[in-house]
């Protein structure tokens, strides 16, 4: 037997729209990042980009179990001494790019520091509200809060 490596000629990809109004964030961002990857196809290749397009509508209504939403703390630097700067994941939704919390967490779940989780990270498309304009790509609805129970709050 030998293992089977797909091509990327071979590869076709979906894509998929995500509600997470009243999702919980780490959950949806586990599975998103699993589509981006393309480890749930059958096809799954390591070293070739097998993953779907992922557009994410309502970001700003996402949920954080227990007490995330005021005590869990992003860190950023600018570069300069003295430059850390923090936020809470309620100043960000509540702020004027909520999608940024989704983005994020998405993100630290992908393989770090290489040029395939890049090309990856770029099928997420991720909509504060209900608009977006993939209309024409024909999207799937993925209805993840359906899965599971604890998915949704």
């Amino acid at each position: 037997m030998q293992t089977y490596s797909a091509k990327p000629s071979e590869v076709e990809k979906k894509w998929l729209i995500i509600d997470a109004e009243g999702v919980v964030l780490g959950r949806l961002a586990s599975q998103v990042a699993k589509l981006l990857r393309g480890k749930h196809k059958t096809i799954f290749t390591p070293h070739i980009d097998t993953g779907d397009h992922v557009v994410i509508v309502n970001a700003g209504k996402v949920k954080l179990t227990g007490r995330k939403l005021k005590n869990k703390v992003y860190y950023r630097h600018t570069g300069y001494p003295g430059g850390i700067k923090t936020a809470t994941p309620e100043f960000i939704l509540n702020g004027a790019h909520p999608e940024r919390v989704i983005e994020k967490a998405v993100e630290r779940m992908m393989p770090k520091e290489s040029p395939l989780a890049r090309q990856q990270l770029s099928k997420l498309r991720v909509y504060a509200g209900s608009d977006h304009p993939h209309m024409a790509q024909k999207a799937e609805v993925y209805d993840f809060a359906k899965m599971n129970p604890k998915n949704k709050r």
